[in-house]
């Protein structure tokens, strides 16, 4: 092999070398990052992590909301319609949060029917639910109403 070949394909193979440091470097500094969505369902089968943080979501469940006397500590359930996940969170919610309407929660667990959120995110208008939370909802028998799209 001549000199000049040899050095061009040593060039090439040290770039490729490199890249894939810097993709796997990146991939593993994102994977820690990463918070995966679980329903209730899931939740009390054990599959969600008990030692990072996660999101959950549904509906919350009518007549679950349970506000501090005092402070801005609040109770409240979520549901996929199979299995409840009870839901504490010590803040302001959002507006939009009510009963019977989709939620996401973020935080960590602390048993398997018990979260402690560290943020509550609602819809942001009467005709939108969460895609985490519409997937889950069809998933375990409950139909989601079709979406308008109607201006």
């Amino acid at each position: 092999m001549k000199t000049h070949r040899r050095n061009k394909l040593i060039a090439i193979i040290g770039g490729l070398v490199l890249i894939s440091g810097a993709v796997a470097l990146i991939l593993y500094a994102l994977s820690s990052n990463i918070n995966h969505f679980y329903p209730p369902t899931e939740v009390s089968q054990g599959k969600a992590p008990m030692d990072r943080t996660i999101r959950v979501g549904g509906l919350v469940a009518y007549n679950s909301v349970k506000r501090a006397d005092d402070g801005l500590e609040v109770a409240f359930t979520v549901t996929d319609n199979q299995n409840t996940l009870e839901v504490r969170y010590e803040g302001i919610l959002p507006d939009l949060f009510k009963e019977g309407q989709g939620v996401i929660a973020e935080g960590k667990l602390v048993s398997k029917t018990e979260f402690k959120a560290t943020k509550v995110l609602a819809k942001h208008d009467e005709k939108y639910m969460p895609p985490e939370v519409e997937q889950s909802l069809e998933k375990y028998g409950h139909p989601v109403q079709s979406k308008s799209t109607e201006y």
